[in-house]
């Protein structure tokens, strides 16, 4: 059985990326050898990666107290064409911030519920200087968005 799962991500710092090649690597484990992992940035990612994606991760930087405008970006352009076709879909975020997440987690909380999109974890926040536990966290998220998209959870 093959699926998808979508990343969408703004990695315009070192940290980002750090934490992006944590979740790469947790959904390269053996248990999900049949998931196809589509890596957009979210200035670049639309309606037709959404529509073939079985579920999603998004990451942020926390910005001013706000998620990344490009991940904004994403969300203007995927809202109407995918709102009435993508209800349920699972998804997860990771945040990173220099000293505070809380506004960028409660934005993409509110578009996620405004699109009808099922959180299959809690946000992951990552302050500072990604830890091991952090990338170990993300990796562990994406995973977990690899196994609902395989359907081997629910």
């Amino acid at each position: 059985m093959s699926a998808r799962l979508l990343v969408v991500h703004h990695t315009p710092s070192p940290a980002m990326q750090t934490l992006l090649e944590a979740a790469l690597r947790g959904t390269a484990v053996e248990e999900l050898g049949a998931l196809d992992v589509l890596t957009r940035p979210a200035l670049s990612a639309g309606p037709a990666d959404v529509f073939a994606a079985d579920a999603v991760l998004l990451a942020t930087p926390a910005n001013i107290g706000y998620m990344s405008g490009a991940l904004k970006h994403f969300f203007d352009v995927v809202y109407y064409p995918c709102l009435t076709d993508t209800v349920g879909m699972p998804y997860g975020v990771y945040v990173h911030g220099n000293d505070d997440t809380a506004g960028a987690v409660r934005a993409v909380r509110t578009m996620t519920t405004g699109m009808s999109w099922r959180p299959v974890a809690e946000p992951i926040s990552v302050v500072g200087a990604p830890s091991p536990d952090d990338m170990e966290a993300v990796g562990e998220l994406a995973a977990t968005l690899g196994a609902f998209a395989l359907g081997l959870a629910s």
